[in-house]
């Protein structure tokens, strides 16, 4: 089941869904360069869009290349509660593969988070082994902070 930020479920953050990351983050970015990648291209178009209209592939390919992760970890963590194996153009459990492999410093940064992903992962069985590797060492990381 893919679940979509823009089907207005309730979130446990209070994050305005109706504002773009470059709103939230006091952060415009320049337009990409010409020639700039499509990966490039697409990151700098979503930092203008209102994060409550983000996909579940919107929130793995921003989080991915690290950015507005305080605003959009949390936004993860609470899809991810809904439907741990949420997939975006990557397959199943992209969404959980990508935020679980953010470093050890982030998680720092964002304790909530981590403790709700924390729980999110203790209930899943059955998972892929390079998915079951991820949690195992995000839990680790999580130990270790």
């Amino acid at each position: 089941m893919d679940i979509s930020l823009r089907e207005n479920r309730p979130v446990s953050v209070s994050i305005d869904r109706r504002r773009s990351l470059e709103e939230l983050e006091r952060d415009r970015w320049p337009a990409p360069p010409p020639g700039a990648t499509r990966l490039i291209a697409t990151a700098h178009a979503l930092r203008t869009r209102p994060v409550g209209t983000l996909t579940v592939e919107d929130l793995r390919l921003l989080i991915g290349q690290d950015i507005g992760l305080a605003v959009l970890l949390p936004l993860a963590v609470e899809v991810l509660r809904h439907d741990p194996l949420a997939e975006g153009h990557m397959g199943e459990g992209d969404l959980l593969r990508t935020v679980l492999t953010r470093s050890s410093a982030v998680w720092r940064t964002c304790p909530d988070s981590a403790s709700r992903l924390t729980l999110i992962v203790d209930g899943l069985s059955d998972l892929s082994p390079d998915l079951q590797s991820a949690v195992e060492r995000f839990a680790a990381a999580i130990r270790n902070r």
